[in-house]
């Protein structure tokens, strides 16, 4: 696919939906759809790396996903596990770059152990960073964010006064990553459920009905150059 180099986004967040959709409507458990979004993330991401994108952002595990059934949170926590396991072994030759964004003190030790562990193995890699959302949630940031703030104000490292824009960024998650250019939702959801709420606010959105397992490289195409057509304005003419 030829790009327009110029208008290429730096950085993709992805809402990665419909794994259990997809499943029904294909008679399996949820657990395999679960197990066929991995494999389309993986074959995504590495897509991404060819054609240059430097950042993707995808929501995997949401801070209201711990309401769903203790079965299925079990199996996607395993799955996550061993997803993080083959992608430290195949670091060299991969050269993705794994990072993890969202709370994940509410872990297992040895899943948490299993994330440091990917993101020291990878944090050298020099293609496309991956930032996986575990455990995330939008106004959960936000009021991490609040709090860090507060501290600093009490603290006396900072007065009221100081606080704007870059300070509140500095303490969420993605301190260190631009704003993504272009949000995508898969299965016909029209909402961003809480991902990436501040960082978001000039992203370009794009919903497509396609589940996520059925998502591909074509599919990542069609995202893009839709990005590319449209006019992006911040606010100006």
């Amino acid at each position: 696919m030829e790009f327009d180099k110029e208008k290429m986004p730096k950085h993709i967040g992805i809402i990665m939906d419909g794994n259990r959709r997809w499943a029904k409507s294909h008679s399996k458990n949820i657990s395999t759809g679960h197990r066929e979004g991995a494999k389309t993330l993986e074959k995504v991401v590495r897509y991404a790396n060819k054609i240059g994108l430097q950042y993707i952002t995808v929501y995997a595990f949401s801070t209201e996903n711990w309401k769903r059934a203790e079965d299925e949170v079990n199996a996607l926590m395993l799955l996550l596990k061993s997803y993080l396991d083959d992608y430290s072994k195949r670091a060299d030759s991969e050269n993705i770059k794994v990072n993890i964004i969202g709370d994940i003190s509410a872990f297992k030790e040895d899943l948490q152990r299993t994330m440091r562990q990917c993101m020291d193995r990878t944090k050298d890699n020099t293609g496309v960073m991956l930032n996986i959302a575990i455990n995330y949630g939008g106004r959960a940031e936000l009021t991490k964010a609040m709090r860090e703030i507060a501290q600093e104000v009490l603290d006396r490292k900072i007065s009221i006064k100081d606080i704007d824009e870059q300070i509140i960024t500095r303490h969420l998650y993605t301190a260190n990553i631009p704003d993504p250019d272009l949000i995508i939702r898969t299965s016909n959801e029209i909402r961003l459920s809480g991902f990436l709420t501040w960082q978001s606010a000039y992203s370009e959105l794009y919903f497509t009905d396609i589940y996520w397992p059925d998502f591909d490289e074509e599919a990542l195409d069609r995202a893009i150059l839709e990005y590319q057509r449209r006019n992006r304005r911040f606010g100006g003419n």
